[in-house]
């Protein structure tokens, strides 16, 4: 939001500068997040001098240029070449000397230097009025007064208005913060807290009056929920021309560009008050009535920016008695504004539901200055006196009479809020006891009435406007925010609490595992739950009918819940490739949200996501490539970091992996791991190979809560390793020896490695080579050869058997 500080003066005559200004509304709440310079004139004229042209001749090498000498008030005339065909001898003009910098329309810079036209030196320039910043006219140069002395500033001639622009970081629930008045109104409370007391000074309406009652408009309410309160009044004779500079000025200040001067003047008092208004042209108001109602689902309405767009059943519109005129808050329609030719309006001044306004806003994509401020809640009360403001600035500025009293539909009012306050409760809340006085003088710079005063508290009314204040918490944050939360004393003693939560809650397992991938190169990454339900497309694992859908979307690629980590991650990993940075490691805890018959579900989730080189680049050492082993040594890790090592691996195939592994606990499926499958990374623009792990979180912690540690004492005796080379068929999977090895041996087999895996040249067609480990150990004595020989004849007659495997 942007504060024109030479209009917040007009409400609060304060004599702090705008740095000082700016402080102190950032203390207040009121966050101001820039400040900048603002002249009504891009470069505030400086440079422009007034000359008068002495000589206006043909330029001797250009049939369109004229070489002229012009005096500019120094010792002697200097020679501008000029392309203006209304340039002549004897006019006062503005001149642009060496050095002086011009703006185009578009606000680029440019310098005036000395230079050569078509051979002739030419030291300055003689201005346009569109090349100063001063009107549109582009057809020849400016002529003066001819009254006007030479060499004088033009600046001194044109005011050119200086002024300091706020940049306000508003939060959503100050609206009545929302307009120059408001703002003036909280940094006068900060001011009083500073023992500077200044009044507010509000414009003046009691100048207003009905001329007559020739042009009367009906109006309708028929939704009164959507539209608690609505005014408006006829104005005639009216002339739509272009503002005067004054208003002009206020509206650029605070980045608007002008229109016409009763759009202007709507737009003014929207700034000023915080009241949006809607002029509409009353000869487009057929029936002589104003409707405001909702109509039929699919009706054709067409807005002010040309859009044609189809109403939803719950719009609330502003018709006339045959069709739609007006978004009621948000935008006003294409037919039925103010144009040229207008000569009476009808001036619309309401309060509409916030709810409503901010719904229809979303559903079209609109977002104008009056839905912001409707949709956060404007001040229900001042919607008569801002309507009899408008009214006089436009019959002061574009003419006119008013020709109706004003209609007011207010069927029931919308009353102020009732709060107490504690003392006590005050006191818990800041932390220091505020004198008495102190609470009552914040309270009633606020606006807030007190209505009667106890030993222990006070009974207040809180205005209609301050809708973020209804509760006792808001009160006492209201008298914190304006005391200053820098005075409020801090105490020097530091107090510490111990937690007593169990070490297997969920955030310090998060924290226990997070450190562990961070220590191995990982970065933890926070994606969108929101997500597009496009991907229900790239996995049959997903299904339509299970997604949550938003009701009032920010766009389609954000309209539900995701159901899957994978494609955010994705997401995320696709940005960073496109960036130069093909090395990741990521890791995120995340939800899914899922929308079963029976009911809806979260699941955490643990994500991992690796692609690319191991290690960056080294002119010592080659780089290799992330593989399948890598992860699962990862995913092993977390899993033996918090203390379940039991787990079994399964291979397993579905179409989000080409190559996967599941690892059970039990029966229970704890991760799945694996390479992604190549089409699914060429949605994203991925060509690089993707590791993607996905722990089933809620289970993990769970097991982990519930795992049993047990301990035993470190073997005192020795192990004894022994290999195998097995030739068997392609078919054989490791598990199948690892689970006969431990069939044969259950006593003194303690592990079964597979180390080196050969196929290819001098080996029989379908057949494998396995090279395989076996470490054996006895807690009580050593094992001698003789003992480990059995076993490992044993351990071969049995490979022969059930898979047929020979020894190489």
């Amino acid at each position: 939001m942007k504060i024109s500080y030479n209009w917040l003066k007009q409400f609060i005559s304060t004599t702090w500068d705008p740095d000082q200004v700016s402080e102190l509304l950032t203390d207040l709440g009121l966050e101001v997040e820039g400040l900048s310079p603002f002249q009504s004139i891009k470069g505030g004229l400086e440079g422009i001098v007034v000359g008068e042209v002495l000589t206006c001749v043909q330029h001797p090498n250009a049939d369109r240029l004229k070489l002229t000498t012009v005096n500019i008030g120094i010792d002697k005339p200097v020679q501008i070449v000029c392309g203006a065909p209304n340039v002549a001898a004897g006019q006062k003009v503005p001149v642009a000397t060496i050095g002086t910098t011009l703006y185009t329309e578009q606000g680029e810079a440019w310098t005036i230097k000395k230079g050569k036209i078509r051979g002739e030196e030419s030291f300055g320039m003689i201005c346009a009025e569109d090349e100063l910043g001063l009107g549109k006219s582009h057809d020849g140069i400016m002529v003066l007064d001819e009254k006007i002395k030479v060499g004088t500033l033009l600046n001194q001639i044109f005011e050119v208005e200086n002024d300091h622009v706020f940049e306000i970081g508003l939060t959503p629930n100050r609206a009545d913060a929302m307009s120059h008045f408001g703002t003036a109104r909280d940094l006068r409370a900060g001011l009083l807290q500073k023992n500077i007391s200044l009044e507010m000074i509000t414009p003046s309406v009691s100048a207003f009056h009905v001329a007559n009652r020739t042009q009367r408009i009906d109006v309708d309410v028929k939704n009164k929920e959507l539209a608690p309160r609505y005014c408006g009044l006829t104005i005639s004779g009216l002339q739509v021309e272009d503002s005067p500079i004054w208003l002009q000025n206020r509206l650029k200040a605070i980045g608007l560009t002008p229109k016409n001067n009763i759009v202007d003047i709507t737009n003014y008092v929207l700034h000023e008050l915080g009241q949006p208004l809607h002029a509409f042209d009353v000869s487009k108001i057929t029936g002589n009535k104003i409707e405001v109602k909702t109509l039929a689902k699919g009706t054709k309405f067409t807005t002010l920016d040309g859009v044609e767009r189809e109403l939803h059943e719950e719009d609330l519109m502003i018709c006339n008695t045959e069709k739609p005129m007006c978004f009621a808050g948000v935008l006003g329609g294409i037919e039925s504004g103010v144009t040229d030719s207008t000569s009476s309006i009808f001036l619309e001044s309401a309060y509409f539901n916030p709810v409503s306004v901010r719904k229809t806003a979303k559903r079209h994509h609109l977002n104008t200055d009056a839905s912001f401020r409707f949709e956060r809640g404007i001040d229900p009360n001042i919607t008569e006196y801002a309507l009899k403001r408008a009214a006089l600035l436009i019959q002061d500025i574009a003419g006119g009479e008013i020709t109706s009293d004003i209609v007011d539909f207010y069927p029931k009012k919308i009353e102020d809020f009732q709060v107490r306050l504690s003392y006590d409760n005050a006191k818990k809340l800041i932390g220091q006891d505020l004198a008495e006085d102190t609470i009552k003088d914040i309270l009633m710079s606020l606006d807030i009435k007190i209505n009667n005063v106890t030993e222990t508290g006070l009974g207040l009314t809180v205005p209609a406007y301050r809708n973020d204040v209804q509760r006792e918490a808001d009160i006492i944050e209201e008298i914190i925010r304006v005391y200053g939360y820098n005075n409020i004393i801090t105490s020097k003693k530091l107090n510490a609490s111990i937690s007593s939560t169990s070490k297997f809650e969920d955030y310090n397992l998060q924290n226990i595992i997070g450190d562990q991938l961070v220590a191995q190169g990982f970065f933890e990454t926070l994606t969108n739950s929101l997500t597009t339900p496009e991907y229900t497309n790239l996995s049959e694992q997903l299904k339509e009918e299970f997604q949550v859908k938003m009701l009032n979307p920010l766009s389609h690629d954000l309209s539900v819940l995701r159901q899957s980590v994978l494609f955010s991650g994705l997401e995320n990993v696709s940005h960073n490739i496109n960036r130069k940075r093909d090395r990741l490691k990521l890791f995120e805890y995340g939800k899914t949200y899922h929308n079963f018959k029976e009911n809806r579900e979260e699941h955490k989730h643990l994500s991992l996501f690796v692609t690319g080189d191991k290690h960056p680049e080294r002119w010592n050492a080659e780089s290799k490539t992330s593989d399948f082993f890598y992860i699962k040594g990862v995913v092993s890790s977390v899993l033996k970091r918090l203390g379940l090592s039991n787990f079994k691996a399964s291979s397993f195939t579905n179409d989000v992996f080409s190559e996967g592994v599941v690892l059970l606990i039990g029966k229970k499926p704890v991760v799945e791991f694996g390479l992604v499958k190549k089409s699914i990374l060429k949605h994203f623009g991925i060509s690089q190979d993707v590791l993607f792990a996905d722990f089933n979180w809620d289970l993990v912690i769970e097991l982990a809560r519930n795992n049993k540690i047990s301990f035993k004492n470190i073997a005192k005796y020795p192990e004894i390793k022994r290999d195998f080379a097995l030739l068997i068929d392609n078919k054989v999977l490791f598990e199948d020896i690892d689970r006969i090895a431990n069939t044969t041996e259950k006593k003194l087999l303690k592990t079964v490695n597979l180390f080196d895996v050969y196929q290819g040249k001098n080996l029989p067609q379908g057949k494998k080579s396995y090279a395989v480990s076996f470490t054996f150990q006895d807690e009580h004595k050593t094992l001698t050869d003789k003992q480990i020989d059995k076993i490992m004849t044993k351990l071969q007659e049995n490979f022969k058997k059930e898979l047929g495997a020979e020894l190489r």
